[in-house]
């Protein structure tokens, strides 16, 4: 008779049910994200109002004023100055490890680790990368706040995740908190919080995930309503009442904003490259490429101080129809240009706030041509520029039902938030049909990896050689028949590739150390098993 069992004990249980990533567990552990994420994202926001207040003696709820008022010398100075500081810190967090490639985290950089990397963030890498966005932000780079804080909420998330030592199915959901509770401190919007980490970082809606990334949403909301008040990010936008024909020109309204977010993303897709490649040819290094940047923004800046920084007092007024339709056309041209070389020369900063900018000002200006032409017979220009703030952020985020949920959060309005999910759903539609994804899907494949295509072309693009091979001391020796073979390190979709091509069941494996040595031994049924194993392990997660 064998012995019995011994019990675990009560530590021992907690400990295998925090690494197993059970349910409750997760629920606990999404209040200690939503409270360490919470807590980082103020700190960002108030990382960037120091440093606003050193370079500009405003913060961000006076930027743009204050900016029209400084000596033309200064105000090119700063940013050129800001690009010089963040020169060297990319070449200092180069030197020292702390940064692989001069280049500020966002959002995508999130998608990528939850979709490859197991939902781990390195967190001093993230650290780095806040403090580069505050500076950068803070000196009045044309970008937003947003993307980083999904970032080292991620990062707060992630680390925790490690630091219990959880298993990668846990990690992409803490993850996910930390995204939930940046995002919902950000805007004081805990539901819209939630959402955006299950329709953007995530790309799922699976019930255990629902509660962890709930709870961290509302902590991060309460964080914030503790510190800075309850008030939402722009205040509470009053709402004309709204009438039958404002919903067909809210979707007039999305065809525009499809076009000035496909127009955007373009930009910033393919702004990084063109000026990259333009180093390239110059031999000007990479590290260095934030102090022209600096400059060119500081000249845009002479034209129009609005697109400095976050540019929400900008997005205020324009919310407010406080500028008239030449101007918010003159605002939407730069602030598209200023952004665009802000992360082409790699300055620190998200797309968040800008694309929030650039719909606030799309919408006022359709809404006077509205007013103008249709009276009172419309709900006026205030409505039609929260409508366009939806829908160009919501095309741009590939997050329709997020923005529709910020909005409504922002308002209050049953009538704002249906005419938004009109115009968003189809801006959102052009935009991803033209750009083939979103923008955060596009720029995750510069990296390599198309995560736009689901799960069966990513888990070609992640699964390794090495994690199914028969390893040699498990085979025997191989024998090489002909030169054909893979190495340790090759994806699934080249095995597969590769045994399909020569019609062979087999092939041995190779290190990529110098001598090459044979190291394992693959076959066309291990691959294909692999590849189902993965699948199955993956449906698993999204939908239980």
């Amino acid at each position: 008779m064998s012995n019995p069992k011994p019990k675990a004990s009560t530590g021992e249980f907690l400990v295998r049910s925090i690494r197993n990533g059970r349910g409750p567990v997760l629920w606990v552990l999404g209040i200690f994200v939503g409270l360490i994420a919470g807590y980082a994202t103020i700190g960002l926001r108030l990382g960037i109002s120091f440093f606003e207040q050193t370079a500009f003696g405003v913060t961000e709820e006076n930027l743009a004023s204050q900016a029209a008022t400084l000596p033309y010398l200064r105000l090119v100075l700063i940013p050129l100055a800001t690009g010089v500081v963040i020169a060297s810190l990319y070449y200092l967090g180069m030197r020292f490890g702390l940064v692989t490639e001069p280049a500020g985290k966002a959002v995508a950089d999130v998608l990528e680790a939850r979709a490859v990397k197991g939902g781990k963030v390195d967190l001093k890498s993230g650290l780095y990368s806040a403090l580069l966005s505050a500076i950068s932000l803070g000196g009045g780079a044309s970008a937003g706040r947003e993307g980083p804080a999904v970032h080292l909420g991620g990062t707060m998330g992630s680390a925790l995740a490690a630091w219990l030592q959880m298993p990668a199915r846990a990690s992409r959901i803490l993850l996910a908190c930390g995204a939930a509770a940046a995002v919902s401190a950000s805007f004081n919007a805990p539901v819209a919080g939630a959402l955006f980490a299950f329709e953007v970082v995530l790309g799922h809606y699976a019930l255990r995930s629902i509660a962890p990334v709930a709870v961290a949403s509302v902590v991060g909301a309460l964080i914030l309503r503790l510190h800075l008040g309850e008030d939402p990010v722009f205040g509470h936008l009053p709402v004309a009442p709204v009438g039958l024909w404002d919903y067909p020109a809210a979707a007039v309204l999305g065809i525009a904003a499809a076009g000035l977010a496909i127009l955007f993303d373009r930009g910033v897709l393919h702004g990084p490259v063109i000026v990259t490649g333009w180093a390239d040819r110059i031999g000007f290094p990479h590290w260095m490429l934030p102090i022209p940047g600096g400059l060119l923004v500081g000249l845009i800046a002479l034209i129009a101080p609005e697109i400095l920084g976050v540019g929400y007092e900008a997005t205020s007024n324009a919310l407010n129809v406080a500028y008239p339709l030449q101007f918010l056309l003159l605002f939407i041209a730069l602030k598209v240009i200023a952004t665009t070389i802000t992360l082409s020369f790699r300055f620190a900063g998200g797309v968040f706030s800008p694309s929030i900018y650039l719909g606030a000002m799309l919408g006022s200006a359709f809404g006077l041509v509205m007013v103008t032409l249709f009276g009172d017979a419309t709900a006026g220009a205030g409505f039609f520029a929260v409508i366009g703030m939806g829908a160009v952020a919501g095309a741009v985020l590939g997050a329709p039902l997020s923005t529709t949920l910020i909005v409504f959060e922002l308002t209050s309005s049953y009538e704002a938030s249906v005419a938004v999910l009109v115009s968003v759903s189809l801006a959102t539609i052009l935009t991803q049909s033209a750009l083939g994804g979103s923008l955060f899907q596009r720029q995750v494949m510069r990296h390599g990896y198309d995560i736009s295509g689901g799960s069966s072309r990513l888990v070609l693009q992640t699964v390794r050689v090495r994690d199914f091979m028969i390893a040699l001391d498990e085979w025997g020796k191989a024998e090489l028949a002909t030169g054909v073979c893979l190495y340790e390190d090759d994806t699934l979709s080249r095995a597969m590739g590769l045994l399909d091509a020569e019609q062979i069941d087999g092939a041995p494996v190779r290190s990529r150390s110098d001598d090459q040595s044979v190291v394992g031994w693959v076959t066309k049924a291990d691959a294909q098993a692999a590849y189902a194993r993965r699948l199955a392990e993956i449906s698993e997660e999204e939908h239980r």
